[in-house]
């Protein structure tokens, strides 16, 4: 069977940088939801070879109604990044909640589902930078959108996921296609 994949967030720097590598590996089967909220989005989505792209609010409405075709893998980047943000319920809703929803989703269907935790989970550093689970619970973010990301890692640690799903902690991320 083919394989589909879906990326959120697949227009800004990250996503479209793993649906470029997606492409070099020869995959075109992937739906993209995104906003296009910045000119930048735009541009990185014209090198990209992608059988759908989806608005953001869309796709969450589709995948929680059930309208919403299966596939093999979801890599979840569609989040608030900043850190700066201090709408709590915003962020509690868009990075938490969708994510569990998400996540529920995928492993209802059997879809590998990896998604973006953040590097803003480790707070001042003091703790080290471990993924132990020993150590999660106790690291102590310094801004909401920190919080809103351990919120998740706290929700799967404790719902016994984390050998189902897969979290990735960026720290400050710069490379190919962040020309702007």
């Amino acid at each position: 069977m083919p394989e589909k994949f879906i990326v959120t967030g697949g227009a800004g720097f990250i996503g479209s940088n793993i649906v470029a590598a997606l492409n070099a590996r020869g995959h075109t089967d992937i739906l993209i939801a995104d906003r296009l909220d910045s000119p930048f989005k735009e541009g990185y989505l014209q090198e990209l070879r992608f059988s759908e792209f989806m608005d953001l609010a869309d796709f969450r409405q589709r995948f929680l109604d059930g309208k919403l075709p299966a596939a093999t893998t979801v890599f979840h980047l569609g989040a608030c990044s900043s850190t700066t943000e201090t709408n709590e319920a915003y962020l509690t809703d868009n990075n938490f909640l969708y994510t569990r929803q998400l996540c529920e989703w995928c492993l209802a269907g059997g879809t590998r589902f990896i998604y973006a935790s953040s590097a803003a989970t480790y707070g001042n550093g003091l703790l080290g930078y471990s993924d132990d689970d020993r150590v999660t619970p106790t690291l102590q973010p310094l801004n909401l959108y920190g919080r809103s990301k351990q919120m998740f890692d706290l929700w799967a640690m404790e719902n016994r996921l984390l050998s189902r799903i897969a979290g990735l902690k960026y720290f400050n991320v710069y490379g190919p296609r962040e020309d702007h």
